[in-house]
């Protein structure tokens, strides 16, 4: 059992204001984990405050002093990285493989990205007679989710204090562990008293609080779509910046060429992962209306592959987070069979000889409607939606149907199409084939959110855009 009953703010471990505590259990023992210390609207504060009084200082750091410290993180993270893998797998099930791999990695690559930018990263540029300066914007909240845990903090973290912020977490209530490991993981690495400050809590009472502070200059969060609103209306009244990343429902089109088998047996496995919970997932597959029944016998034999289990052995696809994402997932499916769809594999309740623990079947539907609430809605589960369309410009028409434009996917063989099909998504990130980037753009459009985090684009959320007219008044 783990215990974690103090928060990390000023550069101290330090006990909550007034103790309040809960239990977390195991996604996939249903068993108690731990107990984590619940903050409140004064420890946010206290740690506010703290964040305050440093960035002064820190906003005056040299480039170079600023790498330092993140390398002096990189060191520690690399030290740590199979203890932060365990504590994923623990807090929300992801498959000790998958947990201490991709996620882990996710972690390092963003670092690894934020040192590189800022060697490079022009803070300022004269035009003319003007020098136009980006500048820190100052204290920045963060509310980060659980289903990446590491990567959602990191790609936060780094950039702010990469720009010179200084800040204030709140990660989610069921990633408890991987935080406070690397909180650890910063205070080790000797972070400025201030400059990194943690509080432990619920998005309702810690969410709230960070974003409603006024001393607070901007927050940044990823989460649903209900909790970005929010955190928007609480930050009104002060004016201070949102970014958001919300919910999504991406689209991933398979185009009607020799590469269909391979892209949808692909898709499938990406959907599968972490069992279904990504918000940038592509959750519905367009494949064209003659090959729906190739499509789906395809799609069956892949979901009929992943193996489902303890996350600690050998599996591909361990429980989802929590109860009441059990409960919603299986309310979702059960939506699917009563919509019409056809359940090509899986289905309500959990695998067999599963008999304890949040597992969900690997669930396909094929001949979906892009009406249908599975079609439309954020399921956040292990469950693709198969929708046929009848050529290019309708899957395109399908694809942006939506409220959320966050992701998408375009697969097929004929390079040239495929770019031409993704310059027409409406999505913040559209891979061709799979592609991936650490410096590409991620964000949203719609009600995806805005904004946008990783790479170099990362750094301009956490920047105010200063313009000095008359610097050079020979060149003006």
């Amino acid at each position: 059992m783990r215990e974690y009953l103090k928060f990390y703010i000023d550069g101290q471990w330090v006990d909550p204001i007034e103790m309040n505590t809960v239990t977390t259990v195991n996604p996939a023992t249903e068993e108690a984990s731990g107990t984590i210390a619940l903050g409140s609207a004064a420890d946010v504060d206290k740690a506010v405050m703290a964040a305050r009084k440093a960035f002064p200082s820190w906003s005056a750091t040299t480039r170079e002093e600023r790498i330092q410290v993140l390398e002096r993180i990189q060191q520690e993270m690399e030290k740590r990285s199979t203890e932060l893998g365990e504590a994923i797998t623990e807090e929300m099930g992801a498959p000790a493989a998958l947990a201490g791999g991709f996620h882990i990695g996710l972690g390092a690559g963003h670092l690894a990205t934020a040192i590189e930018n800022l060697k490079t990263f022009e803070f300022e540029q004269q035009r003319g007679g003007t020098m136009v300066v980006k500048e820190p914007i100052g204290v920045c909240g963060m509310i980060t989710p659980w289903n990446w845990p590491v990567n959602q903090i990191t790609v936060k973290v780094f950039p702010a204090l990469a720009a010179g912020c200084t800040v204030v977490l709140k990660p989610s209530q069921e990633a408890h562990f991987s935080a406070q490991i690397l909180t650890e993981i910063f205070d080790a690495a000797g972070v400025p008293a201030g400059v990194f400050n943690m509080v432990q809590g619920k998005g309702s009472v810690i969410g709230a609080a960070i974003s409603s502070h006024p001393e607070v200059d901007m927050v940044s969060i990823t989460g649903s779509e209900s909790a970005g609103v929010q955190v928007a209306i609480n930050a009104a009244p002060t004016v201070k910046r949102v970014c958001q990343e919300l919910g999504g429902k991406s689209a991933n089109i398979i185009l009607d060429d020799d590469n269909l088998p391979e892209a949808v047996a692909k898709g499938i496995g990406g959907m599968m992962m972490n069992s279904g919970q990504t918000c940038s997932a592509t959750s519905r597959m367009l494949v064209p209306k003659a090959r729906m029944e190739e499509a789906m016998a395809i799609a069956k034999e892949a979901a009929s592959q992943t193996t489902v289990g303890d996350p600690t052995g050998d599996v591909a696809m361990g429980p989802v987070v929590s109860g009441s994402q059990f409960n919603s997932i299986q309310g979702y499916i059960q939506k699917g069979i009563d919509e019409g769809a056809t359940l090509v594999i899986g289905g309500t309740g959990r695998p067999d000889g599963l008999e304890k623990g949040f597992f969900v079947k690997p669930t396909v539907f094929g001949n979906v409607t892009n009406d249908m609430v599975i079609a439309q809605e954020e399921i956040f589960g292990p469950v693709q939606v198969i929708i046929g369309y009848d050529d290019i410009d309708h899957a395109i028409e399908i694809a942006n149907d939506s409220e959320f434009g966050l992701a998408g996917n375009v697969a097929g063989s004929d390079l040239e199409a495929c770019r031409a099909v993704a310059r027409r998504i409406r999505s913040g990130w559209v891979s061709i084939n799979d592609g991936f980037d650490f410096n590409c753009p991620f964000g949203g459009y719609k009600k995806s959110g805005n904004g946008r985090e990783w790479g170099e684009f990362g750094f301009h959320e956490y920047l105010e855009i200063k313009g000095i007219l008359g610097y050079d008044p020979d060149a003006g």
